[in-house]
């Protein structure tokens, strides 16, 4: 039964599970069955949102039903078809979808892309290397790219509203800024703009300091501001 209740507090504080949120939001369009919703997410390339397997979705979906974020419309049988099972989403479901969007769109968590990583770490590798690896990786995502700007202009030329692929919009601009900074990195190591440790006398000359690293410490002890006390300091002026 939809009881139409809202998420328990200690829901509401952390989001659903990425399939989870896929799952509901296309079932808050309409009612369908976990076939068609796989199959539906995949022409979408939903798939670029989360790690998305038919059997993945399937176990969502019965997680969901089992919470009450879902519940089973109706039992339907096509010719000699396997029944299918019809689920929609329920009042508490969708007060679940909403309230993980929310915190979702608002929070700014620590995240760690393996990029950052890779750039944290890159001086050990040569810089030769280097430039070879991120020629590979820039050809990658400019073909990631293009695809994405394909398509958006495919669905504009469809006259489907802007709101529907916001997130595409997002990555092509990430995409273009990610490829123009790595393409001037690129251009500055192999112009040797950039020192790097395999340059010859480089650890004797005066442009190694002692601690080569030393001076990157303020990076990472910069204090990441509270969002949550933030919105109580304003809930609660003194």
């Amino acid at each position: 039964m939809d009881t139409g209740a809202a998420p328990s507090g200690r829901e509401s504080s952390r989001a659903l599970p990425p399939i989870a949120v896929l799952v509901l939001g296309l079932l808050a369009e309409r009612p369908m069955h976990c076939y068609e919703m796989f199959q539906t997410a995949m022409c979408r390339r939903e798939d670029r949102l989360a790690k998305l397997r038919a059997g993945t979705l399937y176990h969502q979906v019965d997680r969901l039903a089992e919470k009450g974020h879902v519940e089973v419309a109706e039992v339907r049988r096509e010719g000699n078809r396997p029944e299918r099972t019809i689920y929609a989403i329920t009042a508490q479901g969708r007060a679940a979808l909403n309230a993980s969007l929310e915190l979702i769109l608002r929070r700014h968590p620590q995240e760690y892309p393996e990029l950052y990583l890779a750039l944290s770490e890159a001086h050990g590798l040569p810089r030769t290397r280097v430039i070879e690896l991120l020629g590979e990786r820039i050809a990658l995502m400019r073909a990631d790219l293009l695809e994405y700007e394909t398509a958006v202009d495919a669905v504009r030329a469809q006259g489907k509203p802007e709101m529907f692929y916001l997130d595409a919009g997002c990555r092509i601009i990430t995409l273009r800024t990610q490829i123009d900074w790595l393409d001037d990195l690129v251009v500055r190591l192999t112009t040797s703009e950039l020192v790097w440790l395999d340059d010859p006398g480089f650890l004797c000359s005066s442009a190694a300091p002692k601690d080569a690293r030393a001076d990157t410490t303020v990076l990472t002890t910069v204090p990441r501001p509270d969002p949550t006390s933030d919105v109580e300091r304003k809930a609660n002026p003194q």
